[in-house]
């Protein structure tokens, strides 16, 4: 499961002269409605230029599912002035590395250069923003790809299938129901047109920010930025439709059946995020840093330990996560792998006697003090890497979140008490907000076809 804490900081400004905010963190809007956020980090002579664009899987429609990822391929894929591959080929002989990501909220593009060069990755980076084009038979091609990584990176992993097909149950109608990568027959029907739409749609400035963190100058960036995605013309943000999940009357069950080694059951609550603006989330997350989020902590201790059990421990591995931080609902998870003689229902049962525990008995101050530490020390090396510093301004921007985020959630975190961790454990753990999924091993199929190799670097 995943142990570190998500770190927040950024937001909003004016064009005109940079302001210095928080951390020397400096915003910048252009007037066709992008954002400018520059972090400057003068140790090494280096920067990361990052272009968020708020549009993720979330912002698809049934049938498309998968576009927003197949157009982060695209846009690979040349402009009126660049051929299919040429981008990453130029970026490569200024001495930078490239790459780009699809999530749920947000769809991102980076380089990291000598900080010398970033005038020329910006010229790059505005032009295939604004001018992105390739050929049908590109698309088809590219298609493919986007395929093979689909069957590699899911339906080759019965935990991600079981994974995806969990989603589908837990929400009815909020948007996370979606796979990243679409849905295989959403795939197969998907259409150059589909792709075209989509970009014409989302990406626009308004609905974009650029994020430029290392060896630089706010002013000088703010005067590029003007200078090459300042000229971009403005385009409405397309409006928004709620889509929100109904109350959930009664816990869900799937079993999911599939060639694999080892049972695995997976445990999704229904839980508040930040953005539902009040402390839980924050409690939420401390409980689940609690019970996983050190070596030897909670579940570790008392499911994977032998601790005179009879039979043995109940399971292999045993964890918790807690999403705090999405556009969408977010949810509490817990998960384990039964060790032999045990089962799901076992390792089920063990999950959540430790949760009942917490908000029966509730965590001591040693071990708040423990991973309230653990959080605030993450959160200061991660900024060490200019590419984390990046990504933590983009990815909240994309949540609307101010640019002393950072300063304020350390904040409230120090005043989370074992009191409020003990409310949470007993408030969102009934059945009546929960989905639980087990993985049942079946033999290996030997009618599959294996999924090719393909080479390093063919998938983004």
């Amino acid at each position: 499961m995943k142990r570190l804490f998500p770190l927040l900081c950024c937001s909003l400004s004016a064009l005109a002269a940079p302001s210095n905010s928080s951390a020397n963190t400096t915003q910048c809007d252009l007037p066709n409605g992008m954002a400018v956020i520059v972090q400057p980090d003068h140790r090494a002579p280096t920067a990361v230029q990052m272009l968020w664009v708020r549009v993720g899987s979330m912002d698809e429609v049934d049938g498309t599912s998968g576009v927003a990822h197949i157009l982060e391929h695209m846009l690979f894929k040349g402009t009126a002035t660049l051929a299919p591959g040429e981008f990453s080929r130029r970026v490569a002989a200024l001495g930078g590395r490239e790459n780009a990501f699809t999530g749920k909220d947000n769809t991102g593009y980076y380089q990291q250069i000598p900080a010398d060069k970033l005038e020329a990755v910006m010229q790059l980076e505005a032009d295939r923003f604004a001018h992105n084009q390739w050929s049908d038979d590109e698309f088809k091609r590219e298609l493919e790809v986007v395929k093979e990584e689909r069957r590699m990176r899911t339906e080759d992993s019965p935990r991600a299938l079981m994974g995806e097909a969990m989603m589908a149950s837990v929400f009815t109608a909020a948007p996370y129901r979606r796979p990243v990568v679409g849905w295989m027959s959403d795939l197969d029907a998907m259409t150059p047109t589909d792709a075209r739409a989509f970009y014409q749609r989302w990406y626009v400035p308004g609905n974009a920010a650029l994020v430029v963190a290392g060896d630089v100058d706010p002013a000088q960036v703010c005067t590029l930025a003007a200078k090459y995605y300042g000229p971009i013309p403005a385009r409405a943000v397309p409006l928004r439709k709620p889509r929100l999940e109904p109350q959930q009357a009664g816990i869900r069950r799937m079993d999911f059946k599939a060639p694999a080694e080892q049972a695995y059951v997976s445990l999704a609550f229904k839980v508040p995020g930040l953005a539902d603006d009040s402390d839980d989330a924050l409690a939420l997350t401390v409980l689940a840093a609690v019970l996983d989020g050190y070596s030897g902590a909670r579940l570790d201790r008392a499911l994977t330990q032998e601790h005179g059990q009879p039979g043995g421990p109940v399971a292999d591995s045993a964890g918790a996560y807690n999403g705090l931080i999405g556009r969408g609902p977010q949810l509490f998870m817990l998960e384990g792998v039964p060790a032999p003689g045990h089962n799901t229902a076992q390792v089920e049962e063990a999950l959540r006697a430790q949760v009942a525990l917490v908000a029966a008995q509730g965590v001591t101050e040693a071990e708040l003090r423990r991973v309230k530490t653990q959080w605030v020390s993450s959160a200061v090396y991660k900024l060490d890497s200019v590419m984390n510093q990046a990504r933590e301004l983009g990815s909240n921007w994309v949540q609307g979140l101010p640019l002393d985020a950072n300063d304020r959630l350390i904040a409230r975190l120090r005043g989370i008490s074992a009191a409020q961790v003990q409310a949470v454990a007993a408030r969102y753990f009934g059945d009546d907000q929960l989905t639980v999924a087990a993985l049942r091993p079946q033999p290996p199929d030997p009618t599959r076809p294996k999924s090719r190799p393909v080479p390093l670097g063919e998938f983004r």
